[in-house]
C-alpha cells in the first residue's frame, strides 16, 4: 500500500519541491529560465567542468527518494556543442545499490558489479546539415550537434538490471543531473507512456490493455497546431531493439520512438512495442579457475550448429528506407532492385524519346554506399539530358562527398512487385591504386598547400602540421604510423609558428587574421588519439611581431613568444588567452629570432623559478627570470676576428637563427653556417660544425646525445656528439626543380632547379651524389648521354654546356641552345636523345624557346671506348624561325622517336606541329591543329599546340597536347589523327609521359597526376593522384616501368605497380593444374615485379658437374652492334627472375620472359612483342602463365632430379628478416649450452624434473591437441612438454638444447616430430618422439638456421621441413627410413607449408611479396623428384592499404575440402583457391592485422590474427563463387562472421575438433587458451610470462610469486601450476619482489573430554583455522616500491624511496622494515605500515645493490641477533645488525673482493667506468644456514669459486672452485645444499661441506634465478621467461 501514492505517476520536481532547494541540491551553474518551446520554466544546468554543476536529489547521499516505478522519464535538452552527465542510483531487491550513468562523453559501454556506463548519442534535427552528416559519419558518439530538440528518454530499470546485471529492480534511490543541459522535469511510473496520441485513439485501438497509455498532461510537451510530435521533439526508449552502432548506447531510433500506426478495415492499429531479451543465464557453481576437461568434451556428441534460415522472400521497400540496394522504377510502373557489390553502383534508366537503355554508373571503391530512396506519382524529364525520371529520387553517399543522382518530385507511392536484375561489370584500371608513394627528397609535398611549420610532443608520438594560404588547416598525425588523425581549420591563414606540448595535449599556433593581425590560438588536443578531436581553448589577437612560440614543459598553461622588438609572457586561464610583456629596456629595437624555456626540473625548485632563452639577428643570447619577467643576463656572439670591442649598439654581431636547450647544454644555429655547443653559462663553446649555409634550425634529440640541424641551402644533418661525428640525412633542392634525366645504365637522376644547381642522385637509394652550381645563371633543361656519364644542360641566357660526372669538369661550352636525344626537357630550353646506335655518329640535338627560333645539330665526334673527354661539338646545321615564340612551349616543345630518325616540334607556329628528319633536319611531315580541332565556341578561342611527345616504339604514335586541354593522337609515319581526349586536366596538361610498355600514360595538370589506359578502353580510364602542392613541371617512368618520378616543389618517387609482362596463351588448351616436369607442358608462372620466383638452385643437391652459362639472346655468329643494342634487350627483361634449369648437358640460365629474340625481328618491331590489353583475360587482376616452349629455347623443368646422395647448397642471395610475424626468428642468446658438463646418472641425480611453468610465445604452431585421443603437447623453451588434462601431470622431453620453433603429430599420433632453432655453431635439428614409449626415436639434421614449418603428409609418409629466411630450402624427409627424398630452395622465405590432406603427395607453401607455390613430389621413377607452379595472384589481393607497411606476405594457408585452398596474408585478407586450377576466385577483408592462424573444418574457418583476435567464418557458400560469372574480387556475400574474441596476446598456435566447436588456441603473451564457441567461453590452460622474469619468492610450499619487465605481478599455485592473481603496472618494470615473513605461531588447540563407562579419554585436535596470505613488495623502475595485500586482492601501500630502478628488495627478519636498492647503490629502510622512509644508507653509493639477505643468529656477539647483508655490484658486501622496534641499525662488517681490472672476454675497465657492471657476474652473497657466523660469496674475481667468510674470523675460511662464473645463487634452508646458475644455462646443486656436484640441463638460455622452497623439497630455476620446478631427491643431515 505504500507504493499507491505513486501511481500512476510521481512528478519529481513538483513532489520534492525543487524549486525551493530543501530537498534537492544545486551546485554551480544551475539557473532557472523561461524556455519559449516548453512555454514554461526550466532549469538551466551549464560549466566546464560536469561534476562541479549538478541538481541532485534528494539533498544528500545518506536520504533515498524511494521512487518504485519501473519508467523513469526525463524531459531535457542537451545543449549544443557540449557535453553533458546523468547518475542514477538504483536499489535491488537484495538491497545493493547499483548507478546507471549515461553521458555522450562516454565513447563505449562499460560495466561492473555495481556500475554501468551508457553512451549517448544525441539526434540532431530532422532536416539539418547535422543529420545529414551524421549519415556518413563514423564517430556519431561526441558533443551535441547544435539542431538539438527536447527529448522523452525513458529507461526501463526493470529490463536493464535484469539484462545487464542479472538482478531484480526495487526503486529508485537517487539521481544526479550534471552540465551540460536544458531540464523540465523527471517522472517516474509502471505505465508505458505513448506521446502523440489522444486518450480516444488509445481506447479505439486498445493500447490499454497492452500497458500503453497517453502522456499525461504534467509529461506532455507543447504541440504548435498542425504539428506531428515526433516532429518536433525526440522520444529515446532504453533498452530498444535498435541495432545501431554502438552497441548497449542510448541514442535515438525510429522503430523505437515513432509508433507503426497503419489504418486497416481488418484490424484495429498496432504499436510496435520494444523487445524483451531472455535474460542470461549464469551457471555460479562452476569456477573460474577449474580447468575443463577436453577429453570429455571430445568424446560427447557434437552440438549441432544452428544456421541462419534462408530468406524466402525479398524484403519489402517502404517509404525512406535505407538499404544497400539500388532502385529503379520503368514506365510500366515495375519496379527493380539491384544488388550490387561495393565496387559501383549502375543506375539503369531509359530515355523517353530513343527507347533505349542509359547506364549511369557511380564508383565508391573504397566507402559503402548508401542508398536513399523515395517514390512520386508523377513523370518529368530532365530537359539536360532528356532522360525519364519516373519519379524516382536517388541519394548516394560515401565516405567523401554525397551527390544527387536523379531528382524529381517527392510524394507517397507504394512500390510495386520487386524483381532482381543482373548487372553488368564495371570495367576500371587495375590495379587500384597503380601507384604508390615511396618517397620524397626535398621540403615540400604531401599536402594541398605547403607546410609552414611542424611540432612534436615530447614523446615524439604526434606530430602537428600547419599550412600556408588564405584557407590553412593544422593536421595532426600518429608519427610512428603514420596515420592521420584529425584536421582542423586554425582560424588564422599564413601560419607561421606551432608548438605542441610536452604531452601532447595542449597545441598552440600562430598566424593572421582577416586583417593581417597576428593571431594566437590555443587547441586541447587530449582526445585527438581517441576521439580525434580538437577542441579551441583560446585565442587572442596582437599587434605586436611573433616569430617564434614555445609552450612550457613544465606548465601547458604557460608560453613564450619573441619577435620583432618584444618577448611575451602567455598564460591560459579561465578560458582566455593573457599576456605580458619583458621590460626589454634598452634592447628594446631588437629582431628575435627564436626563444625557448631552460629545461630540467628539480624537486627542490619552484617550477616558476627559471629562465627564458632568446636570441636575435645582432647574436644576441638573452636569459630572462620567468618570475620576474625581467632580463636576468644577455650575452652576445661576435666575429672571432674582430679586434675591437664592440658594444650592444656598435658592430654587427654573428646572427643566431635558432636555439634550444636541455638540461646540460645550449644548441645555437647562426648565419654563418656554425652549429655551436654551449654549456648553460655560456662561458666557451665545447664544439663546433660548420655548414654550407647558413643554419636555420636546431633540435636536441630526448637523450641529448646527437643534435639535428637544417640549413637554407635545404640540408638536414645530425651531429653525434658522443663520437663528434657528423651523417648528412638529406640534401634537397631549395626552389622550383625544372628538369630531370636518367642514366639507365648507372641508375642516376640529373635535376636542374630555379636555385642556380644541378644534382646527381642515385636513384636507388635517393642521396645526392654530386652538385654542380651556376651563380650567375639558372639552368633549364638537362639530359644525359645514352651510354656515357656526361650530360648536357641548358641555361636560360641560351648557352649549352656539357659536363663529364665522372671527372666533374666540363667539356665543352656553346651559345647555342641543344642537348641529347632523349626524354627531358624543360622551361625555356628543350632536351632530348638520339641513340647513337642507329646512326653512324652520335649527335646532339637542341631548341631554344625564348628569344631564338632556331634548332641546332651538332656533330658529337664517336670514339671506341665512348671516352667523352676526347669529343667535339661541331655545329652541323642551323635552322632560323622554325620553332613557336613564346616560353609556354618551353618544357616539351621538341620530341625525337624513339630510333632517333625523326624530331617533332611546335612551329613554326603555335598552330602547327612539324616533323623534320633526324640527321638532315629536312621537314618530313607539317600538322595543322586548328584543321583538326573545333574551335572552343564558348571562349571562341582556336585551339594552338602546346607540347609534343613521341611514344615508345611499338606504339608508333606522336601525341600532342592542346590550349584546350585536349589529347591528340597521332600516326607517327603519316600524321593521321587517331584519337582525340577532351579535358585531361582543367587548367592545362604541364608533362606527360608514356610507360616503355606503351601501355599507360601519365599526364600532369592542377598539382595531380593522372595515370591513363593508353588505349581508353575501360569505362574509367585514369586515376587521379595528389601530392604536390606546386606545378609539375616532369614526369618520367624509370626504364624497368617499377618506378615513376614526379618533381614540381620536390623529387616524387612513386612505385609503379602496373608492369604487364608478357602473356602467351596456350593454344588448343583448358586452364588446369600444370607441374613443371619437363615432358609434357611448358609452362612458367607469372612473375610479378614485385614478387620474385622460384630462385635458381631449386634442384636437386647435387654438385653441378659444370658451370653456369648464360642464355644466348642471339643466334651464334650474330654479334652485337654496340651497347644500345643491348640496353634496347635489356629493357624487355628488365625486372624479370632467372631461373635456373638443369639438363643432362649441363646447367644453363633462362629468361622467364625472352622469346628467342632476334636482331631482324627487333628491327621491325622495335618494341619487342607487347600483348594489347584484350588479350590479357576478362579479369583485369589475373595473369595467365607465360609459355617458354617458344622454339629456340626450351628450358628444363626438372627441379628435383634423381637425388641420390643429398648435399648442402648455398642459397643464391641472402633476405633479410621478414617483417610478417608469422615467420619465426629465435630470440638471441649471448652464451652457448656449456660444453663440459658434469652430470649424474638418472638414478643417482639429486634433481628430478617435476614440472614446467610457462608456454613459449615466441614459437610458431609449437602446440598440438587431438581431440580424440587427447594428446596434448606444446613447447617451453627447449622442453617438449606431454601434459594429461585431466590430471594435470606432466611429462618432459628433454634432448633440444636450443629453443623449439615449431612441432608436428602425426595423423596416427603415435610419433612427434620437434624442430628447435640453432645458436652459433649448434645447428637445428628435428628430433622425433615416440608418445606410447616416450623416447627419442631419431634425430634428423639438414639445415643450418632455424625450422619454421613442420608438415606430416595425410598417410604419415613424408615429413616436409621448411628452413628461415637465411637458406630457403625446403626438404621431403621419408618417416619410413628416416631420409631426405629430395630438396629445394625458394628465391623468397617461405612463411608455412602444408600438404593437401585429400591427395598423397601433393602440398603448398606461401611466402614473402605475395608467394604461392603449389607443390607436386614425383615418385613415378626410380627417384623422387619436385614439380613446382607459381600461383598468378591478383593486384588488389597483395595491394597495401597500411601506411608504414612495405609488402603483402602470404602467411597462412589451409586446405579445406572441394578442392579449395584459403590464404592469409599480412594485410589481413583471406582468399579462397581453386587448387584444380591454381586459381584465386574470392578473397576478403578478414582481419585489419596479420593472419596467423587458419583452420577449417565442415563449412566453417577459424582465423587468428596478430591483432589478438580469434574469429569463426561461416564459408558454406564459397564454392558458389567458382562459378563463371563470379569473378575475383573483393566480395563478402555468402561469408559472414558468426562470432569472435579477444585473447591477451597474438595467435601463433591452435588446434580443434573436428567440429570446430572446440579447441586450444596459443599467444604470443605466453599462455594457452581453452575455447568453447558453443558456450562462448575462453579459459586458461597455461599461463606464463610474455617477457623476461627478474624475480621470484615462495611462500610455503604452496604459492609461488613472479615478476617481469611487463610490469606483470604474478601469483601462481605450485600444486596445479596455475596464475591465481596478477597485478600488472603498466609502462613499468617490475625488477624485485619479497613476501612478508610470516610469525610461526602455534596451532590453538580443542580439548575434548570423552566419558565412557569404566574410562575417559582427552582428545586434543587442532583447531581449524584460515589460512592467510602474506603481503608482497616489488620494486619497479621508476623507483617506486608497492606493497599488495593478496587476501584482499588490492595495493595497499606505494611509496617511492628511489628516483631510479628498484634492483633489490626484502623484507627485514621481523618484518618491521623494507629494505629496497636501488641502481644507484642507495639502500632504504622503509616501514610497510606507515610507508615513510625511515633510514638511508649510502655506503654503497655507485653500484648497483645485487641482493639482500636477512638471517637470525645466536652465535654471534652482536647487539641484536637481527642480521641484514647488502651486495652491490663493486664486489662489496655490507653486514648489519638491526633492532627495528628500538630504531637501532649498526654496521658489523664490510667485505671487499678483489677482481682483475679486465672484464672476462679480455675489454680492458677503465678507471671511473660504471659501465662494465652489465660485462661482468654479479655480486652475490647468502648467509649460510649451515654455520651461522658464515657469509657464501660468489662473483667476478681471480678465480670462479664460492667464498665462505666467517664474521666471527674475518677471513674467508675456505672457497669451493666453480668451472663457470655465476648468476644466481641460493642456499636451501633445511640441507646443506647449495644452488648455482650460470651463463653456459647449467644448473648446479652443490655439496656444503665436500664441494662435489652435480650438472643439471634444460634450460635453453642462462640461469638467472633459483630458489629452494621454504621447506627444501622444490627449487625453481628461471630462464628468461620459462620456469622449471625440480624435485630435491637428496637431503643431509644438518650439522648440530
Amino acid at each position: 500500500m505504500a507504493q499507491v501514492w505513486q501511481h500512476p505517476f510521481v512528478n519529481v520536481f513538483k513532489h520534492f519541491e525543487i524549486q525551493s532547494w530543501k530537498k534537492a541540491t544545486k551546485e554551480g551553474e544551475v539557473t532557472s529560465l523561461m524556455d519559449k518551446t516548453m512555454k514554461g520554466t526550466v532549469f538551466r544546468i551549464t560549466g566546464s567542468i560536469p561534476a562541479g554543476n549538478y541538481i541532485q536529489l534528494p539533498k544528500t547521499s545518506t536520504q533515498s527518494l524511494g521512487l518504485t516505478g519501473r519508467y523513469m522519464y526525463l524531459c531535457f535538452k542537451p545543449i549544443p556543442t557540449k557535453y553533458f552527465v546523468v547518475h542514477i542510483d538504483v536499489a535491488t531487491q537484495d538491497g545493493l545499490i547499483i548507478r546507471i550513468s549515461f553521458s555522450n562523453l562516454f565513447k563505449e559501454f562499460k560495466s561492473t558489479s555495481t556500475w554501468l556506463q551508457f553512451p549517448f548519442v544525441c539526434n540532431a534535427s530532422k532536416g539539418s546539415i547535422c543529420s545529414h552528416t551524421s549519415m556518413v559519419s563514423k564517430e556519431q558518439i561526441g558533443p551535441a550537434p547544435v539542431s538539438t530538440r527536447w527529448t522523452v528518454l525513458c529507461l526501463d530499470f526493470q529490463y536493464i538490471l535484469s539484462m545487464y546485471l542479472n538482478r531484480r529492480y526495487s526503486y529508485m534511490k537517487s539521481i544526479k543531473l550534471c552540465a551540460n543541459m536544458l531540464v523540465k522535469n523527471i517522472f517516474t511510473s509502471d505505465m508505458d507512456y505513448e506521446p502523440g496520441i489522444s486518450f480516444d485513439q488509445v481506447k479505439r485501438m486498445g493500447l490499454n490493455m497492452k500497458g500503453f497509455a497517453p502522456m499525461p498532461r504534467d509529461m506532455s510537451f507543447p504541440l504548435p497546431r498542425g504539428q506531428k510530435w515526433h516532429d518536433v521533439y525526440d522520444l529515446i526508449r532504453f533498452p530498444s531493439d535498435s541495432t545501431k552502432k554502438p552497441f548497449d548506447s542510448i541514442q535515438y531510433s525510429k522503430s523505437g520512438s515513432e509508433p507503426e500506426l497503419s489504418k486497416s478495415s481488418l484490424g484495429p492499429v498496432t504499436i510496435k512495442q520494444p523487445r524483451r531479451v531472455v535474460a542470461k543465464t549464469v551457471h555460479a557453481d562452476r569456477s573460474s579457475h577449474e580447468k575443463p576437461s577436453l577429453l570429455h568434451h571430445a568424446t560427447q556428441e557434437p552440438t549441432t550448429f544452428r544456421k541462419s534460415q534462408p530468406v524466402s522472400e525479398l524484403p519489402r521497400v517502404g517509404v525512406d528506407e535505407n538499404g544497400d540496394i539500388s532502385i529503379q522504377q520503368t514506365t510500366d510502373g515495375e519496379v527493380h532492385v539491384y544488388a550490387h557489390p561495393t565496387e559501383s553502383v549502375v543506375i539503369h534508366q531509359q530515355n523517353n524519346k530513343t527507347k533505349k537503355e542509359i547506364l549511369k554508373n557511380r564508383i565508391g571503391r573504397a566507402a559503402t554506399l548508401k542508398v536513399q530512396v523515395a517514390y512520386s506519382i508523377c513523370q518529368e524529364t530532365d530537359p539536360s539530358n532528356n532522360i525519364l525520371l519516373d519519379g524516382l529520387r536517388f541519394y548516394v553517399y560515401d565516405d567523401l562527398d554525397q551527390q544527387e543522382i536523379t531528382e524529381s518530385h517527392t510524394t507517397k507511392l507504394m512500390p510495386h512487385a520487386i524483381l532482381p536484375v543482373k548487372q553488368e561489370t564495371y570495367k576500371s584500371l587495375s590495379p587500384d591504386p597503380i601507384l604508390k608513394m615511396r618517397r620524397i627528397v626535398g621540403f615540400g609535398g604531401a599536402t594541398t598547400k605547403d607546410v609552414s611549420c611542424i611540432s612534436l610532443n615530447g614523446a615524439c608520438s604526434l606530430l602537428a602540421s600547419g599550412q600556408t594560404g588564405p584557407q590553412s588547416v593544422a593536421r595532426i598525425w600518429n608519427f610512428h604510423s603514420g596515420e592521420f588523425l584529425a584536421i582542423f581549420k586554425t582560424h588564422v591563414h599564413s601560419m607561421s609558428s606551432l608548438s605542441m606540448s610536452n604531452n601532447g595535449n595542449v597545441l598552440c599556433g600562430v598566424g593572421k587574421d582577416g586583417q593581417n593581425k597576428n593571431m594566437v590560438v590555443i587547441w586541447n588536443t587530449e582526445n585527438v588519439t581517441k576521439g580525434r578531436q580538437v577542441t579551441m581553448l583560446a585565442k587572442a589577437h596582437t599587434d605586436v611581431d611573433i616569430t617564434r612560440m614555445r609552450i612550457a614543459a613544465f606548465d601547458d598553461t604557460r608560453m613564450v613568444s619573441c619577435g620583432r622588438d618584444n618577448i611575451r609572457l602567455w598564460r591560459v586561464k579561465d578560458g582566455s588567452l593573457r599576456s605580458a610583456p619583458v621590460n626589454l629596456g634598452e634592447h628594446h629595437l631588437m629582431e628575435f629570432t627564436d626563444c625557448c624555456f631552460e629545461a630540467g626540473y628539480e624537486a627542490t625548485k619552484d617550477p616558476l623559478d627559471r629562465l627564458v632563452y632568446a636570441c636575435t639577428k645582432s647574436g644576441h643570447i638573452f636569459e630572462i627570470d620567468y618570475r620576474k619577467v625581467a632580463i636576468h643576463h644577455v650575452r652576445r656572439l661576435l666575429p672571432v676576428h674582430s679586434k675591437e670591442k664592440q658594444t650592444f649598439s656598435s658592430g654587427p654581431g654573428i646572427a643566431i637563427n635558432s636555439m634550444n636547450v636541455n638540461e646540460a647544454f645550449c644548441v645555437t644555429g647562426s648565419d654563418d653556417g656554425f652549429l655551436r655547443l654551449w654549456p648553460l653559462t655560456f662561458r666557451e663553446v665545447y664544439l663546433e660544425a660548420e655548414h654550407e649555409g647558413p643554419v636555420t634550425a636546431v633540435d636536441i634529440s630526448a637523450d641529448g646525445s646527437r643534435i639535428l640541424a637544417g640549413t637554407s641551402t635545404g640540408n638536414l644533418g645530425i651531429l653525434d656528439i658522443t663520437t663528434n661525428g657528423y651523417t648528412t640525412v638529406m640534401r634537397s633542392h631549395m626552389s622550383r626543380i625544372l628538369g630531370l634525366s636518367l642514366d639507365p645504365i648507372r641508375r642516376h637522376l640529373a635535376t636542374v632547379s630555379e636555385d642556380h644547381t644541378i644534382r646527381i642522385w642515385d636513384l636507388d637509394t635517393m642521396q645526392q651524389l654530386y652538385d654542380f652550381t651556376a651563380p650567375h645563371e639558372c639552368p633549364c633543361a638537362i639530359t644525359y648521354h645514352p651510354h656515357q656519364q656526361v650530360f648536357a644542360c641548358g641555361f636560360e641566357s641560351g648557352t649549352v654546356r656539357v659536363f663529364s660526372v665522372e671527372t666533374t669538369s666540363m667539356l665543352a661550352e656553346h651559345k647555342l641552345v641543344m642537348h641529347y636525344s632523349s626524354d627531358g626537357a624543360m622551361d625555356r630550353t628543350a632536351c632530348c636523345k638520339l641513340p647513337g646506335s642507329r646512326f653512324e655518329s652520335d649527335s646532339l640535338c637542341d631548341c631554344s624557346g625564348l628569344g631564338s627560333t632556331s634548332i641546332a645539330l651538332a656533330h658529337l665526334d664517336r670514339s671506341p671506348i665512348y671516352d667523352a673527354s676526347d669529343n667535339h661539338y661541331q655545329l652541323l646545321r642551323l635552322l632560323g624561325n622554325t620553332l613557336a615564340r613564346g616560353d609556354g612551349h618551353g618544357p616539351e616543345a621538341l620530341a625525337i622517336s624513339p630510333d632517333g630518325r625523326f624530331v617533332a616540334f611546335v612551329g613554326p607556329s603555335e598552330f602547327t606541329v612539324s616533323v623534320v628528319d633526324g640527321r638532315s633536319l629536312d621537314e618530313v611531315m607539317r600538322i595543322d591543329i586548328t584543321s583538326l580541332t573545333c574551335p572552343d565556341n564558348i571562349r571562341n578561342i582556336v585551339d594552338t599546340a602546346v607540347r609534343v611527345k613521341y611514344t615508345p616504339a611499338n606504339v608508333k604514335q606522336l601525341l600532342v597536347t592542346t590550349s584546350n586541354n585536349k589529347l591528340l593522337k597521332f600516326d607517327a609515319w603519316n600524321g593521321q589523327l587517331l584519337a582525340e581526349i577532351d579535358n585531361i586536366h582543367r587548367s592545362g596538361c604541364t608533362t606527360l609521359d608514356v610507360s616503355g610498355d606503351g601501355r599507360h600514360l601519365a599526364t600532369a595538370g592542377d598539382k595531380v597526376i593522372k595515370i591513363w589506359d593508353y588505349n581508353m578502353r575501360l569505362d574509367l580510364n585514369f586515376q587521379v593522384f595528389i601530392g604536390h602542392s606546386d606545378v609539375i613541371t616532369k614526369l618520367v617512368f624509370t626504364p624497368d616501368s617499377l618506378s615513376f618520378l614526379s618533381i614540381g616543389e620536390a623529387i616524387f618517387m612513386w612505385d609503379f605497380l602496373a608492369k604487364v609482362h608478357d602473356v602467351h596463351e596456350p593454344e588448343g588448351r583448358t586452364t588446369c593444374k600444370n607441374y613443371f616436369t619437363g615432358k609434357e607442358e611448358e609452362y612458367l608462372p607469372y612473375q610479378s615485379p614485385i614478387r620474385c620466383g622460384i630462385a635458381s638452385d631449386r634442384q636437386s643437391d647435387v654438385p653441378r658437374s659444370t658451370a653456369p652459362q648464360p642464355a644466348t639472346l642471339y643466334p651464334p655468329g650474330q654479334q652485337v652492334a654496340d651497347i644500345s643494342a643491348i640496353d634496347k634487350a635489356t629493357d624487355d627483361i628488365l625486372g624479370e627472375d632467372i631461373v635456373s634449369t638443369t639438363s643432362d648437358k649441363g646447367e644453363e640460365l633462362v629468361c622467364s620472359k625472352l622469346k628467342a629474340t632476334r636482331i631482324e625481328e627487333s628491327k621491325e618491331q622495335p618494341g619487342g612483342n607487347f600483348p594489347l590489353n584484350g588479350q590479357l583475360g576478362s579479369s583485369p587482376s589475373i595473369q595467365q602463365h607465360m609459355n617458354l616452349h617458344d622454339g629456340s629455347i626450351t628450358p628444363t623443368k626438372k627441379l628435383a632430379s634423381k637425388i641420390k646422395t643429398p648435399t648442402k647448397s648455398k642459397a643464391l642471395s641472402s633476405h633479410s628478416k621478414p617483417t610478417a610475424n608469422k615467420h619465426f626468428c629465435h630470440r638471441e642468446k649471448k652464451y652457448p649450452l656449456a660444453q663440459r658438463r658434469y652430470t649424474a646418472p638418472p638414478k643417482q641425480a639429486g634433481l628430478r624434473l617435476k614440472a614446467v611453468v610457462g608456454y613459449n610465445g615466441n614459437g610458431r604452431n609449437n602446440m598440438v591437441w587431438h581431440a580424440d585421443t587427447g594428446v596434448f603437447v606444446y613447447t617451453s623453451g627447449c622442453t617438449v612438454i606431454l601434459e594429461d588434462l585431466s590430471t594435470g601431470s606432466q611429462h618432459h622431453f628433454l634432448g633440444h638444447t636450443e629453443e623449439v620453433s615449431v612441432i608436428s603429430l602425426q595423423h596416427d599420433c603415435q610419433i612427434l616430430a620437434s624442430a628447435s632453432s640453432c645458436c652459433g655453431p649448434v645447428k637445428s635439428e628435428i628430433r622425433l618422439w615416440d608418445l606410447t614409449e616416450r623416447v627419442c626415436k631419431r634425430t634428423l639434421s639438414y639445415h643450418e638456421h632455424d625450422i619454421v614449418a613442420l608438415s606430416y603428409s595425410r598417410d604419415d609418409r613424408f615429413l616436409i621441413s621448411m628452413g628461415d629466411y637465411h637458406e630457403c630450402s625446403i626438404v621431403i624427409w621419408s618417416t619410413t627410413q628416416y631420409a631426405i627424398l629430395c630438396t629445394t630452395q625458394t628465391s623468397v622465405p617461405m612463411m608455412d607449408i602444408k600438404w593437401d590432406p585429400y591427395t598423397f603427395n601433393e602440398f603448398a607453401s606461401v611466402g614473402e611479396n605475395g608467394t604461392l607455390l603449389f607443390w607436386l613430389l614425383d615418385e613415378t621413377g626410380n627417384n623422387y623428384s619436385l614439380s613446382v607452379h607459381e600461383a598468378d595472384v591478383p593486384r588488389d589481393l597483395i595491394q597495401l592499404h597500411h601506411v608504414g607497411s612495405s609488402q603483402v606476405d602470404f602467411t597462412c594457408l589451409e586446405y579445406a575440402g572441394d578442392s579449395i585452398l584459403y590464404v592469409g596474408t599480412s594485410s589481413g585478407k583471406i582468399s579462397a583457391w581453386d587448387t584444380r586450377h591454381n586459381t584465386c576466385f574470392i578473397h576478403w577483408e578478414a582481419d585489419t592485422a596479420e593472419l596467423d592462424v587458419l583452420i577449417s573444418r565442415s563449412g566453417r574457418l577459424i582465423s587468428g590474427s596478430y591483432g589478438r583476435s580469434l574469429k569463426m567464418w561461416s564459408v558454406t557458400g564459397v564454392d558458389e563463387f567458382r562459378l563463371p560469372a563470379d569473378s575475383c574480387g573483393l566480395q563478402n556475400d555468402g561469408i559472414t562472421m558468426d562470432d569472435e574474441m579477444n585473447l591477451d596476446g597474438a595467435i601463433v598456435s591452435a588446434a580443434f575438433d573436428d567440429t570446430l566447436d572446440l579447441g586450444v588456441v596459443g599467444t604470443m603473451a605466453g599462455t594457452l587458451w581453452y575455447i568453447n564457441w558453443t558456450e562462448r567461453a575462453s579459459i586458461r590452460l597455461v599461463s606464463g610470462h610474455g617477457s623476461r622474469i627478474n624475480s621470484v619468492a615462495l611462500c610455503d610450499d604452496s604459492f609461488m610469486a613472479t615478476c617481469s619487465d611487463d610490469g606483470l605481478l604474478r601469483v601462481w599455485s605450485l600444486a596445479n601450476k596455475e596464475q591465481t592473481l596478477q597485478f600488472q603496472v603498466v609502462d613499468q618494470l617490475c625488477n624485485c619482489l619479497a613476501f612478508s615473513p610470516t610469525k610461526p605461531e602455534p596451532n590453538p588447540i580443542r580439548t575434548t573430554l570423552i566419558s565412557g563407562l569404566n574410562t575417559s579419554v582427552i582428545s586434543h585436535q587442532p583447531k581449524d583455522t584460515k589460512f592467510i596470505l602474506p603481503n608482497i613488495v616489488a620494486g619497479y623502475s621508476d623507483g617506486t616500491v608497492r606493497m599488495f595485500d593478496l587476501n584482499k586482492v588490492e595495493m595497499v601501500l606505494k611509496m617511492q624511496p628511489h628516483a631510479v630502478a628498484v634492483t633489490a628488495i626484502s623484507f627485514s627478519t621481523d618484518g618491521r622494515m623494507i629494505l629496497s636498492g636501488g641502481c644507484d647503490g642507495l639502500v632504504a629502510i622503509s616501514s610497510p605500515t606507515t610507508g615513510m622512509t625511515v633510514r638511508v644508507i649510502t655506503d654503497h653509493k655507485g653500484a648497483p645493490i645485487t641482493c639482500f639477505d636477512v638471517a637470525y643468529t645466536s652465535e654471534l656477539e652482536v647487539s641484536t641477533p637481527l642480521l641484514w647483508l647488502a651486495a652491490s655490484a663493486d664486489r662489496r658486501v655490507s653486514v648489519w645488525s638491526a633492532d627495528w622496534s628500538k630504531d637501532y641499525c649498526e654496521l658489523i662488517d664490510w667485505l671487499t673482493f678483489p677482481a682483475p681490472a679486465f672484464t672476462p672476454d679480455g675489454s680492458v675497465i677503465r678507471k671511473g667506468d660504471k659501465s662494465y657492471y652489465s660485462l661482468v657476474p654479479p655480486s652475490l652473497a647468502k648467509f649460510s644456514h649451515e654455520e651461522q657466523d658464515t657469509i657464501i660469496y660468489t662473483g667476478y674475481g681471480m678465480n670462479k669459486q664460492l667464498q665462505f667468510y666467517s664474521l666471527s674470523e674475518r677471513k674467508v675460511l675456505r672457497t669451493i672452485a666453480l668451472t663457470h662464473w655465476a648468476t644466481s645463487l641460493e642456499m636451501s634452508p633445511v640441507s646443506a645444499l647449495i644452488a648455482v646458475g650460470n651463463n653456459e644455462r647449467l644448473l648446479k646443486l652443490i655439496d656444503y661441506f665436500e664441494g662435489s656436484f652435480q650438472d643439471f640441463t634444460g634450460h635453453d638460455d642462462m640461469v638467472q634465478i633459483v630458489h629452494f622452497s621454504p621447506s627444501g623439497r622444490y627449487l625453481l630455476s628461471v630462464s628468461y621467461n620459462e620456469i622449471m620446478q625440480w624435485e630435491v631427491r637428496i637431503c643431509h643431515v644438518r650439522s648440530k
